[in-house]
């Protein structure tokens, strides 16, 4: 008798296991996201690392076997990820995921894009036809992507449409309270300017009333030369910018390189919950960082300025 119910609780939880949506991120900023909504109702797997670039994430052939058992793929959309995935959804073969399908998740959708091209020109550099890919470091679209997937795990998941919408609805409270806190944060240094290396800030910058027209690459994704390096460090003088912005995987030497010659400070930021100690899997402790790391730096920057 033992035995058999044993047995039997073991063939429960089994099912119970099975009936969780089975949810795949693309980066773990969306992943966080993922988990603030569906809660203990998904079963959730992020396949880029967060110090990883996400145009150039490490496609492993263990991701299309993950990709095939899923019923929801949430993925940013707007070609962030468009190197690497296509052909893994190939390989895949999961008619649940696929282009327009109920469990095919674009968080671009709703979100308004910036930096959208009125012609692809591909001598600017590695341009995206849909705007600027890194909206998520803008929390109000934090909000838009909770809310969109609150509907789409609620279509694949009937069942348990309440407690996703309840869950969005939390979180987007959540959110709106600590952008309040992190506007307050910020407004000392409206109009002050940042130097980005990639142009993977703008949406950050734009929430927050900051600048970032500087970069470290000439073109996006083309490394600096030490002719636009001597043009920038010019520029950055002459403005009084002495905060140089540097994801994990961006070459952070080039940074210190401009740093050296201007006096400035290079700042570690990240686009991804896990890439800064502290952050793991939690996308406000990273706003929570940004905002502080940035406002510390630009405040030395201010003190520099007013010298």
């Amino acid at each position: 008798m033992k035995s058999i119910l044993c047995a039997t609780i073991t063939l429960m939880l089994a099912a119970s296991a099975q009936a969780r949506l089975n949810v795949v991120a693309t980066t773990p900023d969306l992943a966080s996201i993922a988990s603030a909504v569906g809660g203990k109702e998904i079963q959730l797997t992020t396949l880029a690392r967060p110090n990883e670039d996400p145009h150039f994430v490490e496609a492993k052939p263990s991701f299309i076997v993950k990709l095939n058992k899923a019923d929801v793929l949430v993925h940013g959309g707007a070609e962030l990820e468009g190197g690497w995935l296509s052909p893994l959804l190939a390989g895949a073969r999961n008619a649940k995921i696929v282009s327009a399908a109920k469990g095919d998740v674009r968080c671009c959708e709703g979100v308004p894009m910036l930096d959208v091209p009125t012609e692809l020109d591909r001598s600017k550099g590695d341009i995206h036809a849909a705007g600027n890919p890194h909206y998520m470091v803008d929390p109000e679209n934090a909000k838009i992507v909770a809310h969109h997937m609150a509907d789409a795990f609620s279509a694949s998941d009937e069942a348990n449409r309440e407690y996703y919408q309840a869950n969005a609805k939390n979180l987007m409270a959540t959110l709106d309270a600590k952008l309040k806190e992190w506007q307050t944060t910020l407004a000392p240094f409206k109009g002050q300017q940042l130097v980005s290396y990639h142009n993977s800030w703008l949406y950050f910058a734009n929430r927050f009333g900051l600048k970032t027209e500087l970069f470290v690459e000439p073109k996006p994704g083309i490394p600096p030369s030490p002719s636009h390096l001597a043009e920038l460090m010019a520029k950055m003088k002459s403005r009084g910018v002495k905060v140089i912005i540097v994801d994990p995987y961006l070459n952070r030497k080039s940074a210190e390189t401009v740093a050296r010659g201007t006096g400035g400070t290079v700042v570690d930021v990240a686009q991804f919950p896990g890439a800064i100690k502290g952050t793991d899997g939690d996308y406000i402790a990273l706003m929570d960082h940004l905002v502080k790391t940035i406002a510390d730096a630009l405040k030395g920057q201010g003190a520099a300025i007013a010298k």
